[in-house]
């Protein structure tokens, strides 16, 4: 079952804290203090039969047992609720690259949500190593003891190929929280947004500003949701440099498709070009780049996803008239595109079945799972919260029928 906190963890100042410490009553290094994770036993360990069962030479028998019939690795160990958060701290939240020592309390941070919110036990795996080929034979090499690897603020364009690789090697799921998380997020959003509004999802025609990791993963997804639809859409990427157009050279694998998939006028321009008519932004770029006059420029009941954190690309309060739903990543305003509404529930439906992979027919069913549980959306509530009860309840409800469907399982 899922666990759904409802109170608030009062930090205290733990003995042995120097005051001196210029954070030392700051509460969030009050809380981090020792760290947010420990190991409990899950047997109890009060003499010596107990200890002659959980350790030698009880689990001598248990080891050969493994070794003679490696499946019983699933039932006899924790590998089957396990998963590692497999970072190398080169794109952590907006502190960019900072290494893997910064980028533990972020690990940590993200095992406690899985526990918390979905019952999973995840490991924080910190790693000093920078290429593709390091990255990848880290993860298959620690494969063995896990059940799935979450990948976690791993930058742009590495991280794609360390997901594909990793996934291509390995017989359990591989997900790139920072690509599909928000992708699943996003979709639930936007599926109940255009209801508010009466329009369809194959019709919008959407502009993407940001073409990371996210970015991508939200395209995609989107993409995907449209294929066999009759529709009239269209999906425009915007970098950096501008509208992601047909004459553009030199486009990484990533930013190509947005050109194959996208762009069906292959319009130029920036960002307020590509805003021109469209439905939907969905903004996944940075702190204030958007001015609302080019909002302005959008359909009428256009739809505002402006996720950049802690700042958006516009400030909802600036919204022109014609903007009619808005989401961003902050608590403080409505709708807030949060993954933790997504990996919690995917990552245990995907244990729950011994799952071998996480395909976007499973993200699509997780996505629509997530958006059915706002049953009357308004334009203040187009998605749940994190701690409403039964989300991730939900989530993993999907994912592990659809991961049955598709055949890709262990049991």
């Amino acid at each position: 079952m899922t666990t759904n906190p409802s109170d608030t963890v009062e930090a205290t100042i733990p003995d042995g804290v120097d005051m001196t410490d210029p954070y030392a009553d700051d509460p969030a290094f009050v809380l981090h203090q020792g760290g947010k994770l420990e190991i409990a036993s899950r047997v109890p360990i009060d003499g010596p039969e107990d200890l002659a069962l959980a350790y030698t030479p009880g689990v001598g028998r248990v080891s050969q047992a493994i070794a003679d019939e490696p499946d019983r690795v699933w039932s006899l160990t924790g590998r089957s609720n396990a998963v590692a958060v497999l970072s190398n701290g080169t794109a952590v939240l907006g502190l960019g690259d900072i290494g893997p020592e910064a980028a533990m309390a972020v690990m940590e941070g993200k095992a406690v949500l899985f526990k918390q919110f979905g019952g999973v036990d995840a490991y924080p795996v910190c790693v000093n190593a920078r290429t593709i080929d390091e990255m990848v034979a880290i993860g298959t090499a620690i494969a063995p003891t896990f059940g799935g690897i979450n990948l976690e603020d791993i930058k742009a364009p590495e991280c794609f190929e360390i997901e594909r690789r990793l996934q291509e090697a390995l017989d359990i799921p591989v997900f790139h929280d920072d690509q599909h998380g928000t992708a699943i997020v996003a979709l639930a959003a936007l599926i109940n947004a255009a209801r508010i509004v009466g329009k369809r999802v194959e019709e919008l025609r959407v502009v993407i500003v940001g073409t990371g990791a996210a970015g991508v993963a939200v395209a995609e997804l989107l993409h995907d949701a449209r294929v066999g639809q009759d529709g009239t859409g269209d999906i425009i990427g915007v970098d950096s440099t501008g509208i992601l157009h047909r004459e553009r050279e030199n486009l990484t694998p990533t930013k190509q498709w947005f050109v194959d998939n996208g762009n069906c006028d292959d319009r130029r321009g920036g960002v307020r070009e590509a805003l021109q008519g469209a439905d939907v932004l969905l903004g996944l770029s940075g702190p204030g780049i958007i001015q609302p006059e080019w909002l302005a420029e959008m359909a009428d009941d256009a739809i505002v996803f402006a996720m950049a954190n802690p700042t958006p690309e516009v400030m909802p309060e600036l919204m022109p008239a014609n903007v009619s739903v808005i989401a961003t990543g902050r608590s403080d305003y409505p709708n807030q595109i949060n993954n933790v509404l997504a990996f919690p529930g995917v990552f245990r439906g995907l244990l729950d079945v011994q799952a071998t992979r996480c395909t976007i027919e499973i993200k699509r069913a997780a996505a629509d799972a997530l958006a059915s549980l706002v049953t009357d959306p308004v334009a203040e509530r187009i998605i749940p919260g994190a701690f409403e009860h039964g989300v991730a309840d939900a989530v993993a409800d999907a994912v592990r029928a659809m991961a049955l469907e598709q055949g890709y399982v262990r049991r």
